[in-house]
C-alpha cells in the first residue's frame, strides 16, 4: 500500500502538533510490512521533517523570511502535485484544509479533523480568515475523515452535514520528550506553575492570570512560567501590570523539546485552563514526566486526561484558584495525580494510532 501525505502543513508550520502528528504517523506506518508511506513537502520550514528518515520524505528545508510565505506555499504546491502523481499513491492523507485536493486521480482522500475552534469561536477570528470555507470544501470531498477525539467528532457532525459512516475517531499518540540529567535554571527561584503554548482567547490565559492573582498564597509561593507562545505582547504586558504582576511573579520563555521537558519535570504542577481543545497533547506530556495536571473540565480534555487530573470550571476564577490550591497544598494529592498520570499516558501510543489509521485505509481500498 502506498500512502502519501501532502505538503500543506509543512509549508508554513515550523513547530506544532499537526506536523508532529503527521511525521509520527508516517514513521510508524512505514514500520508495518507492506506499507510505503511518504511525505511530499518540496519547500518546507518544518523542524520535524529533517529528524525522520530520508526515505519517508521529499523536499528541502527553507528559512522563514517575512513576506515570503505566500510564494513558498504556492511553489511547494506546484512542485508537489507531479511528485504525488509519479508516486502513484492509493491513499492521499491531506495534512490540512484546502479548497481542492492534491490527490491524483484514483487515489482515496483521507483527512484529519483536529478541532472545531473556528466554528466555536468564529467571533474572535480575523475577518479575512478563510479557514471555514476551506474546511467545508475539504470535508465534502474527503472519502473518510479521522477525528482525534469523540468531542471533535461530535462537533464535526453538529456543524457539517457528513454521513456518520464517513467519520472515525482515532486518538493521537505521545512522543517521549528528551530530558536532561540535571535540574533546569527554572528552579533557581521559587517553585512555579507551568503554562504551555499559545495564549489565544480560547486558551483562557487571562483566566489563569486572574486566578493566580486572586490567591495571595499561590502568588507568594509560586511563580507562573509560560513556555512558548512567543514573547508577551504589549497588550498582555499591560494586562499583567494591571493585575499587579511583575517579573518576580510571571515570565515567558521559549526553547526546544528538551527545554520544554525540563519545564514539565521541574514544575510544581501543569495548569491547562483552555476553554476548548480538539485533543490536548500538553497534559499527556506533563503526565509522562511526572508533572501533576490541573485542567479544565470542558471539551475533549476530560476524554484525554481521564482520572489523572484535578478539574475546574474554566469560566470560574474561583474554581481555577480552588483547584490549584487543593493540589499544591496536598502532598497526597500531588503524589496521586503523578501516579495516575504515568498510567494514563500509557494509553496513547503512535503504534496504536498508526494501526487504527491503517485499518481505515484498508477499509477504503
Amino acid at each position: 500500500m502506498r500512502i502519501a501525505f501532502d505538503q500543506q502543513i509543512f509549508s508554513w508550520q515550523e513547530y506544532g502538533g499537526i506536523s508532529r502528528y503527521i511525521c509520527s504517523l508516517a514513521c510508524y506506518l512505514s514500520e508495518i510490512p507492506g506499507v510505503e508511506a511518504k511525505i511530499f513537502a518540496p519547500l518546507h520550514v518544518n523542524a520535524y521533517l529533517p529528524q525522520i528518515s530520508k526515505s519517508l520524505r521529499t523536499g528541502i528545508q527553507l528559512k522563514t523570511f517575512p513576506k515570503t510565505a505566500r510564494a513558498r506555499i504556492s511553489a511547494s504546491r506546484l512542485i508537489a502535485m507531479p511528485l504525488l502523481k509519479a508516486f502513484r499513491p492509493e491513499i492521499v492523507h491531506e495534512t490540512y484544509y484546502a479548497s481542492s485536493t492534491y490527490a491524483p486521480r484514483g487515489a482515496y482522500r483521507v483527512l484529519t479533523a483536529y478541532d472545531m475552534i473556528h466554528e466555536r469561536f468564529s467571533r474572535i477570528m480575523p475577518a479575512n480568515d478563510s479557514t471555514l470555507h476551506l474546511k467545508a470544501s475539504a470535508f465534502s470531498r474527503a472519502d473518510h475523515i479521522i477525528c482525534i477525539s469523540e468531542r471533535t467528532r461530535n462537533d464535526l457532525m453538529e456543524f457539517y452535514d457528513i454521513p456518520d459512516a464517513k467519520v472515525s475517531v482515532i486518538y493521537l499518540g505521545l512522543d517521549a520528550l528528551p530530558v536532561g540529567t540535571s535540574k533546569s535554571d527554572n528552579t533557581k527561584n521559587k517553585p512555579y506553575l507551568l503554562y504551555v503554548g499559545q495564549r489565544h482567547e480560547y486558551k483562557n490565559f487571562i483566566g489563569l492570570v486572574k486566578a493566580y492573582t486572586s490567591s495571595a498564597w499561590i502568588k507568594n509561593n509560586f511563580r507562573l512560567l509560560c513556555f512558548g507562545g512567543g514573547d508577551f505582547t504589549l497588550a498582555e504586558k499591560e494586562m499583567l501590570v494591571a493585575n499587579g504582576l511583575n517579573e518576580s511573579h510571571i515570565m515567558q520563555i521559549s526553547g526546544n523539546d528538551r527545554g520544554l521537558a525540563d519545564c514539565y519535570r521541574d514544575a510544581a504542577a501543569f495548569v491547562y485552563p483552555s476553554l476548548y481543545e480538539g485533543f490536548g497533547i500538553p497534559p499527556l506530556e506533563a503526565m509522562s514526566l511526572g508533572c501533576p495536571v490541573v485542567c479544565s473540565n470542558t471539551s475533549s480534555i476530560p476524554e484525554v486526561v481521564g482520572n489523572a487530573g484535578e478539574y475546574f470550571d474554566p469560566a470560574s476564577i474561583d474554581s481555577i484558584r480552588l483547584s490549584i490550591e487543593k493540589v499544591l497544598q496536598s502532598p497526597e494529592c500531588l503524589a496521586d495525580l503523578t501516579k495516575k498520570g504515568y498510567e494514563r499516558c500509557k494509553l496513547f501510543s503512535w503504534e496504536k494510532c498508526a494501526a487504527e489509521t491503517l485499518a481505515i485505509y484498508k477499509r477504503l481500498l
